[in-house]
């Protein structure tokens, strides 16, 4: 059966019942998890709220805070019922194209 499931998540409501889903079914078949969480690439021109105002670095680093924040529920939530977790923060102008090459 599956030994090792991915766990792509946005922070959005629907990702965290998504990776109660995905953690649960891990914990039945004794499979690992993977979280992944993509962010854009800075870009001088961008219609994104958070490229506007910030410059190359301050984006980096907000990027990295929101991944972490969003990669810890899924490790947080698996160590708490003993699935072993790893995470992943991408960053691609395509989270689809991020999401299959992880896979």
């Amino acid at each position: 059966m599956y030994k090792h499931i991915l766990i792509p998540t946005d922070g959005s409501v629907l990702s965290a019942k998504a990776i109660e889903q995905a953690i649960g079914l891990a914990k039945s078949i004794g499979a690992q998890v993977t979280g992944l969480t993509v962010s854009s690439p800075f870009h001088t021109f961008a219609l994104d709220p958070l490229m506007l105002s910030d410059t190359p670095e301050g984006y980096k680093k907000d990027c990295e805070a929101r991944a972490e924040k969003f990669l810890g529920a899924i490790t947080g939530a698996a160590k708490a019922v003993g699935v072993q977790a790893r995470a992943a923060h991408v960053v691609a102008d395509h989270p689809y194209e991020a999401i299959i090459d992880t896979a």
